[in-house]
């Protein structure tokens, strides 16, 4: 090799090192990566097109970009979001908590009245005895207060029937 080849080979070295630098901190502040992010930020690279010209720096782009991918795809939401899309986003998930709470309250009364009409209706005993094995169900329907509570009066002695 000769002189100019190992200055060359030196400096791509320490431009990896830096854009390395640079996508790993844009990866970890969570912002878009793209190459005019990676231009903006490294300390000796002014243009994009010297990232996308490069297949080097390049493939590297391309891998951060993979990685940050997936990392959003775990996390289960996009980037940074605006003041006005994190706004618009919690509004939503408001509302959307709001109709469940709904659901939740019309299932339970619903239920309530089930369960009621089952018992009048004398089968209670029955109905306790289905749910005997799922215990756990029970107590998650009495813990949301679908379970009617009620207090029993025996019935006042009287003649037997003669039949």
């Amino acid at each position: 090799m000769d002189n100019d080849s190992l200055e060359q080979s030196a400096s791509d070295l320490v431009a990896d090192t830096e854009m390395r630098q640079v996508l790993d901190d844009l990866l970890a502040r969570d912002e878009d990566i793209t190459a005019r992010a990676v231009a903006r930020l490294h300390p000796r690279i002014n243009a994009a097109s010297s990232i996308t010209r490069s297949k080097d720096r390049s493939s590297l782009l391309a891998k951060y970009q993979e990685r940050q991918a997936e990392f959003r795809r775990w996390r289960g939401r996009p980037g940074k979001l605006s003041g006005v899309a994190a706004a618009s986003a919690l509004a939503d998930r408001d509302v959307r908590i709001a109709e469940l709470e709904s659901q939740v309250a019309l299932l339970t009364a619903s239920h309530v009245a089930m369960i009621r009409a089952v018992g009048e209706l004398g089968g209670f005993s029955k109905w306790a005895q289905f749910y005997e094995f799922y215990r756990g169900s029970r107590d998650q329907l009495a813990q949301l207060g679908a379970l009617p509570e009620a207090k029993i009066d025996p019935l006042p002695p009287g003649k037997p029937k003669s039949s």
